[in-house]
């Protein structure tokens, strides 16, 4: 009886937290569905009496971002474009890095390894100016390769750390046969090291993709007017006002940028977890 009542209380108080997470959520879901009317009238927490989508047509495609008037839809789609080939390439770079770190050292990769550690732990602020500089000089500057180079760049440090701290798992008697066997870096790469990366690279490819979609600092200060993602949008909409404060549009915004994260946590949230307990942060 006791143990029951013990598991009882522990779902109730997960329920409590899960219901306190999910509070603002609702908040923001219900009032994108009211009309401007019914918030000014209404209570904040009751739900739509009359539900419509006009919020949420009007945050993607007709809201003001500043001075231009065409919504979200340009800036989710340059986020699209940024995000993809930045999470790609710094995934399989990263796996590269780990698996030579991990099991090919060399002279000085220890002293590697922890200098791209301290990359980690560098403010984002730090490399503004470096990075503006580099990317004028190379012709990038104010463009989406631009953002993409940044952001690659950037997460390497992470990429490389959660792929060598799991390689570093994989028995190191599977390399040195499959070396004995005549194969190669990329071959004992391919045949050994990549059929069991599944679960780290789902591991890395959610962190990355969570990081690079949210981010406004790079996306402000190194994203040109044709460039901008969508966290940019978000904020110059918000702080856009026409005389008349679209509460529901605000609210219809803000879900519409979290959408991808949130749908790529409710897909793959799984997995995230498997990689974690699996070894991504052991070492």
């Amino acid at each position: 009886m006791a143990t029951k009542l013990a598991r009882l209380a522990i779902y109730l108080l997960l329920a409590l937290c899960a219901l306190y997470y999910l509070f603002p959520l609702y908040v923001m879901v219900a009032t994108s569905l009211k009309p401007l009317d019914e918030i000014r009238d209404g209570n904040l927490l009751a739900l739509p009496q009359a539900a419509t989508l006009g919020a949420w047509a009007k945050a993607w495609s007709g809201a003001c971002t500043g001075s231009d008037c065409t919504g979200l839809a340009p800036y989710f789609w340059n986020s699209v474009r940024m995000v993809v080939p930045a999470v790609v390439v710094s995934t399989i770079v990263g796996s590269l890095n780990g698996y030579v770190l991990a099991h090919w050292r060399f002279r000085g990769s220890e002293i590697l390894f922890t200098a791209l550690m301290v990359g980690c732990f560098i403010p984002f602020q730090v490399v503004i100016l470096p990075m503006a500089r580099l990317l004028g000089m190379v012709d990038l500057a104010s463009t989406t390769t631009g953002l993409v180079f940044v952001h690659v760049v950037y997460g390497l440090a992470f990429t490389t750390m959660f792929f060598r701290n799991y390689y570093v798992t994989v028995p190191e008697e599977l390399v040195k046969a499959a070396r004995i066997d005549g194969a190669g870096f990329f071959l004992t790469y391919r045949r050994i090291i990549l059929p069991l990366s599944l679960p780290i690279f789902m591991v890395c490819l959610i962190w990355q993709f969570t990081q690079i979609w949210n981010d406004f600092l790079f996306g402000v200060v190194f994203g040109g007017a044709d460039a901008q993602p969508v966290t940019v949008a978000l904020n110059n909409l918000v702080n856009t006002s026409t005389g008349v404060k679209e509460y529901n549009v605000d609210m219809a915004a803000a879900i519409i940028a979290a959408l991808p994260t949130i749908a790529l946590y409710v897909v793959a949230g799984k997995y995230f977890v498997r990689g974690l307990t699996a070894g991504a942060v052991k070492g």
